[in-house]
């Protein structure tokens, strides 16, 4: 049974990008960032020594040190596991350019990005958003961290309903509302239609944000994110599979990322439901099946707020997630993990890191233990399943 399970590590990057000092957060470069082996490096520091056995074991140690030449204890070499560093030609360091490049899209134009740090948004924009969610205003309208400018507008937002809006160094457009002051539904409503009028502008995402709580006992975004992305502008690794014959299924924000375009169905929520999910999808996935999941928590909870101990807390209990995947997994499977840029909670700013990514390998494939294109994973996956690329 020949199955592929493709598993993005949301910002678990390994440094070592050879442009990694053309990006910046803030006015520091990305140049030696490294999300893994700094927070391996914080927490042997504090006498507590990240554990990733399972990780290790697929190679991750290996493809650390590949990719920044550097050695550290709690990321040991494995000889013989099957691993690579993808190198991601894509301009940006996001989510759509980082997926879309391991789904065989590298992303070679500029997205266009709001630079103005307040007063970002220009007035068709924030007028348009008026006219549909029937308000006076919106709040916000500069770069700033989720949970950051809830905090800051939270108060504001229940007592006038006027959404929050922000971006930050990435190609997206943020709405953040309250679920029951201003309605779960009607901010999805609100980021559908006012997509495409963004995406026309090349931006990539619009993002709901819906978070709930009181000025009082603090606010608290929910699980409930939904991203509103570009369609890719051509064919991906979920096209071909489909165009195959067969079945693709997304766990987490996959769905959200390719618009569901030629994906058959879609399971959301924490990445706690979500690894149950994968487990399952290894109970029931059919023969040619591409399982496609994103696990965002390690991005979204701990990478942007510069969090390297709930980070650490996170990658070990992903490792001992995945462990159990890997027992359970049939001997035609492929398991590819990867990751789609960093984002070091050691680093300056709160913004992505510029890294290479690990390509850990189990299962019937190509012996690499090298460097690779990011967008070779797609190759890795179609070659498993028996799946035509089509031409460019």
């Amino acid at each position: 049974m020949a199955r592929v399970f493709l598993v993005v590590m949301d910002s678990v990057g390994i440094g070592g990008a050879p442009d990694a000092d053309k990006y910046f957060n803030g006015d520091i470069s990305d140049f030696g960032s490294n999300t893994v082996l700094h927070i391996a490096e914080y927490m042997r520091k504090r006498g507590r020594p990240l554990k990733l056995p399972q990780l290790n074991a697929l190679g991750l140690g290996s493809a650390i040190h590949h990719s920044a030449g550097i050695r550290h204890p709690d990321l040991p070499i494995e000889p013989d596991a099957n691993w690579a560093v993808g190198q991601e030609s894509s301009r940006g360091k996001d989510t759509p350019s980082g997926h879309w490049e391991i789904a065989g899209l590298p992303v070679t134009w500029d997205w266009h990005y709001f630079k103005d740090k307040t007063n970002s948004f220009p007035t068709e924009i924030i007028n348009l958003i008026c006219q549909i969610a029937q308000v006076d205003g919106i709040l916000g309208n500069k770069h700033a961290s989720g949970i950051r400018i809830i905090e800051e507008f939270g108060q504001s937002h229940v007592e006038t309903s006027m959404p929050i809006c922000y971006t930050s160094a990435d190609s997206v457009f943020q709405i953040a509302a309250h679920e029951t002051v201003f309605g779960l539904d009607r901010l999805y409503d609100l980021c559908e239609k006012l997509s495409p009028a963004i995406h026309n502008l090349n931006v990539g995402r619009v993002i709901a944000r819906p978070f709930g709580g009181s000025k009082e006992e603090g606010w608290e975004r929910t699980k409930n994110r939904r991203d509103y992305a570009m369609l890719p502008p051509s064919s991906v690794l979920t096209d071909w599979v489909k165009a195959s014959g067969g079945k693709t299924y997304a766990i987490g924000k996959i769905g959200d990322i390719f618009s569901m375009r030629n994906i058959d169905s879609n399971v959301t929520g924490t990445d706690r439901d979500l690894m149950r999910q994968l487990q399952k999808h290894i109970e029931f996935a059919e023969d040619g099946s591409l399982i496609f999941a994103n696990f965002v928590e390690f991005d979204s909870l701990f990478g942007h707020r510069r969090d390297p101990i709930g980070y650490a807390k996170a990658l070990e209990w992903f490792d001992t997630g995945i462990a159990d995947v890997v027992r359970n997994l049939l001997e035609d499977d492929l398991l590819i993990v990867t990751a789609d840029h960093g984002n070091d909670p050691t680093w300056s700013g709160t913004d992505h890191t510029r890294e290479q990514v690990p390509v850990l390998l189990l299962g019937k494939t190509d012996f690499i233990q090298s460097g690779i294109e990011l967008s070779d994973v797609a190759t890795l996956a179609s070659k498993h399943l028996g799946v035509a690329i089509p031409d460019p």
